[in-house]
């Protein structure tokens, strides 16, 4: 069978017992807002509640086989999950390895994040600090970068110099998204520090941490 959607995922019985959500919140909520047609940029408690409720039905029947880590890797390749929800850096290598492993990004979105930089208030060295960041942000620096860790690039221009070390990536779309997966890329909206800790302990709750 082939899953579309997150509904597949959470309800196809052929799946059963071998699904894998991910134990970060936000990706694994976020999916299933997209999923209930809400937007994870704008989205209300009472949404978000419909999403746990959802989430729940499906380990309730036994659907999702566990929430995981980055280790969600490892069950792939034993066969232990037959789908799951996936971060794109992990599939790069994945697929490297295993040319089977597939990945698809539902008609209804996808979540992007991000890490950050930062420079602690009052840092001796900030200047320094602001030179190291611009660096990261020039294209042959951020192209050798991408080439080693296989995530999304940020840096415009990016793809001749990635190209130069490795052309299978700068043409791979999850490390350089092209306009039409860009368009389905959501962001899961900032949180209150009481949605934070609300939020939190429900999916806790859900996956039993």
């Amino acid at each position: 069978m082939e899953v579309r959607t997150l509904s597949d995922l959470l309800d196809h019985p052929k799946l059963k017992g071998r699904v894998g959500l991910l134990t970060e919140m936000r990706d694994t909520v976020g999916m299933t807002l997209l999923d209930l047609d809400k937007d994870p940029a704008k989205f209300a408690a009472d949404d978000y509640d419909a999403a746990i409720a959802r989430l729940q039905k499906a380990v309730d029947k036994g659907q999702v086989r566990r929430f995981t880590g980055n280790d969600y890797t490892a069950d792939l390749t034993k066969g232990d999950l037959a789908a799951c929800l996936a971060w794109a850096g992990d599939l790069v290598q994945l697929k490297a390895d295993n040319p089977d492993i597939d990945f698809l990004i539902p008609d209804s979105g996808y979540l992007t994040s991000s890490d950050n930089m930062l420079i602690p208030n009052k840092a001796r060295h900030k200047t320094n600090a602001e030179r190291l960041i611009d660096y990261y942000f020039e294209p042959k620096p951020a192209a050798r970068l991408a080439a080693y860790i296989n995530f999304v690039c940020p840096v415009d221009g990016v793809k001749d110099a990635l190209a130069e070390i490795d052309e299978d990536a700068a043409n791979n779309p999850l490390i350089l998204p092209d306009r039409a997966m860009q368009s389905k890329s959501r962001a899961f909206r900032s949180l209150s520090s009481e949605e934070e800790t609300e939020f939190e302990e429900k999916f806790a709750k859900l996956t039993g941490a």
